[in-house]
């Protein structure tokens, strides 16, 4: 079984276990870096949990991200800063931290998205996390 197809197993536990596994393995070396277009696609995926992988594996190839796929992948990638799903946004908040990290560039694309978050359409419960996400970032962009 290839890691795309892992990360949409049916089976939510196992998809995350080797998200994370592969998260890691991000960090030390840039192994899938070049599945970054097929990470990009699963954005468009059914599940929420899909989507949200498909973008953090992306944003973890940022430090290897040497022909500037983020960035020119962007108009697809900012898609998952609206999802209707509230902890997708979040997850995608804190995997944005990684890029400004290592794609300062890109700071000022980021910050114009973050402002045309909708905090209203999400949950009274809710809608104060994402916010208090969105503030964490921009504490890293400064």
């Amino acid at each position: 079984m290839d890691v795309i197809t892992g990360l949409q197993n049916k089976d939510d536990k196992k998809a995350y276990e080797l998200f994370q596994e592969m998260a890691v393995q991000s960090a030390e070396s840039d192994l899938y870096y070049p599945l970054f277009d097929d990470f990009v696609g699963l954005i468009n995926h059914d599940s929420s949990y899909v989507r949200t992988r498909g973008f953090c594996m992306a944003c973890a190839q940022s430090r290897w991200d040497e022909e500037n796929k983020i960035k020119n992948n962007w108009d697809k990638l900012k898609t998952m800063l609206h999802d209707e799903k509230p902890i997708a946004v979040r997850q995608c908040l804190k995997a944005l931290q990684e890029v400004v990290l290592f794609k300062p560039d890109l700071i000022d694309l980021i910050k114009e998205e973050l402002a045309k978050i909708d905090l209203s359409k999400y949950k009274n419960t809710m809608s104060p996390l994402i916010k208090k996400d969105i503030e964490a970032l921009f504490k890293v962009m400064i």
